[in-house]
């Protein structure tokens, strides 16, 4: 077993009523009422995610200044820059209004930063972007809550910015902007604050759209504009990893079907190109085909790629795009491969939990576009906070990623005078810094950890189990029942399911290029099913034929050559007579 298997107890009560209610199985029910939905009417609206629960985009605050001063432009023939993010939360956002302003008829342009060259969110750069292209108005996706110097530098020579943004906004003053719409500002009161930064740059369009319509519903040019739009908004949803529930359950839900259908040239060369034609989407491939691809430019340079390819207009140049950011991907793992295998090296040094609670890894040439996906690799390896600092000669840059219950923010507060900025979050958080602080950071960090720890030690990596199921009742038919609860991600977790007393079919076999994978084929009595096992093929020698076996999945189709079958993803599994104890979550 990897961690403690903890069985979900919702009250039975209440999966009854639920299931009663909405005619569900008690499986899918229980699922249902662990995630938090209890009142069946609050179910309905969950399961039901209708576009009709989106909000009126007007409820943000800085709605109405935003769109008047955008209406001026327009009638006036003002340029206008749209300023993004090199993620795929602004990469996607900025597209997104490019295209409604273009289809509007404004003058518009669009300015990413490098990532290497510029830094995230506004600066020098943004200023010469906007006196390069003659801008008068400036629109920020994804960033700008927080930049008071530069908006107000902006300001100073002309340009009024109007921000949409989604990050907290900081202690201080904010910027001078004619507009600010962000649903987390502290006199907000729009319904929901968790909306990503693409969702809010689509609110705007939206806004904007309805008021270009005479402020009631919006024309059906802009309205079919805006549904295709969904696409965009399901990908930075997907991809920024916000909750899928409320709002964004339904940018979700719909932005994947409109991704699956959509038409446009770059969204469907990007769709090929990750093998995703012609099959229903979930956001699984959102988050390991599409996301990558988008992210690739921004994490190796500029995403200026990734942006004209949203912005195509033909497929041959849809087609053309979508190549490179395909190869640009490759280069991407190789490159995260390399300071990965590098990372796990320096790692053995720290292997003393009780000394580093914190692992704190720096490296010359570690490229700093992946550092944040080597943290988030090894925290999971290490069950353990992680901050990987990519150094450049004199200075690097650091992402960090922690555990579920612990700040890994609060801990590298411990290490503020060693760092030259930093800031985040309780779960990811970056870092600037000088080569010869690391290791003062490093005992500074993990001093910070071990007073936040005194309690207790970190917080125990846990298997939570939705539901223990005879394996001859996962049928297909309960299958398409647990479709309904999908999109599946952050708070609407995937289904986890135990099914004890089964047996290899045939032998296991290690699988992968690296042979890092297992593939079971698992029966008991007339059922036999597929089962993938990612990363366990190192405990390939616990499977015997004949042996009982408990397995702990998540079910899924698989769709092959046209063929669409039902198969387990496993997370855990336990060999013997008996069934591993249940903790019950308390």
């Amino acid at each position: 077993m990897v961690s403690p298997w903890i069985l979900r107890r919702p009250k039975p009560e209440i999966v009854q009523r639920m299931a009663a209610r909405h005619h569900l199985t008690d499986v899918v029910a229980s699922m249902l009422v662990s995630r938090g939905h209890e009142d069946p009417e609050d179910a309905a609206t969950h399961l039901a995610a209708s576009p009709m629960g989106l909000h009126d985009p007007m409820l943000l605050p800085g709605m109405e200044a935003a769109c008047e001063r955008l209406e001026k432009a327009l009638a006036d023939g003002e340029n206008i820059l749209i300023h993004g993010d090199y993620d795929v939360d602004g990469v996607t956002g900025t597209s997104l209004l490019v295209r409604i302003f273009r289809l509007l008829g404004a003058k518009v342009r669009w300015h990413i930063p490098n990532r290497f060259t510029d830094g995230y969110s506004f600066g020098a750069h943004s200023v010469q972007r906007a006196k390069d292209t003659g801008s008068t108005v400036v629109i920020s996706v994804d960033n700008g809550t927080s930049a008071f110097e530069t908006i107000t530098e902006l300001k100073a020579i002309g340009v009024d910015t109007i921000v949409t943004d989604h990050h907290e906004p900081p202690d201080g003053p904010l910027p001078p902007a004619v507009a600010i719409v962000n649903p987390k500002l502290k006199d907000s009161t729009y319904p929901w604050r968790e909306l990503c930064g693409g969702a809010v740059a689509f609110k705007l369009a939206w806004g904007f759209a309805k008021r270009m319509s005479g402020g009631r519903n919006t024309s059906p040019e802009l309205k079919q504009f805006l549904e295709d739009a969904t696409a965009y908004v399901a990908i930075a949803t997907v991809c920024d990893v916000v909750p899928l529930v409320n709002e964004n359950r339904i940018f979700a839900r719909f932005g994947l079907k409109a991704l699956e259908s959509s038409q446009n040239p770059g969204l469907a060369a990007l769709r090929d190109v990750c093998g995703l034609g012609g099959r229903s989407l979930s956001a699984e491939d959102v988050g390991f085909q599409i996301g990558p691809r988008i992210n690739a430019s921004g994490r190796l340079g500029s995403a200026q790629q990734a942006v004209e390819l949203l912005l195509a207009e033909t497929p041959e140049r849809g087609r053309e795009l979508a190549k490179q950011l395909d190869a640009l991907n490759i280069k991407r793992k190789e490159i995260e491969r390399e300071v990965l295998e590098s990372a796990r090296e320096q790692a053995l040094q720290f292997e003393d939990i009780d000394e580093n609670p914190v692992l704190v890894l720096a490296g010359q040439n570690w490229h700093q576009g992946v550092v944040g996906i080597v943290a988030a690799r090894l925290t999971e390896q290490y069950d353990r906070p992680t901050i990987i600092i990519g150094l450049d000669g004199a200075e690097g840059r650091g992402s960090a990623r922690s555990v579920e219950g612990f700040s890994v923010l609060d801990a590298m507060k411990g290490g503020a005078e060693h760092m030259l900025r930093f800031g985040g979050h309780e779960q990811a958080a970056g870092c600037e810094i000088r080569a010869d602080s690391i290791d003062n950071l490093r005992r500074a960090v993990c001093e910070r950890a071990r007073q936040m720890l005194a309690q207790g030690g970190l917080p125990e990596s846990q298997v939570l189990i939705d539901y223990e199921l005879p394996l001859p009742h996962m049928t297909p038919q309960l299958m398409r029942q647990i479709d309904q609860l999908e999109p599946f991600g952050e708070q609407n977790e995937k289904p986890i399911l135990l099914s004890s007393d089964v047996r290899l079919a045939r032998p296991a076999m290690a699988i992968g290029a690296d042979r890092t994978h297992l593939m079971l084929h698992v029966r008991r009595g007339a059922t036999e099913l597929k089962a993938l096992a990612f990363g366990m093929a190192h405990r390939i020698d616990e499977l015997k034929m004949g042996s009982p076996l408990s397995i702990v999945y998540t079910p899924k189709w698989n769709t092959f050559r046209g063929e669409t079958k039902l198969e387990l993803f496993l997370v855990d599994f336990a060999c013997g007579e008996e069934t591993p104890q249940l903790t019950p979550l308390s």
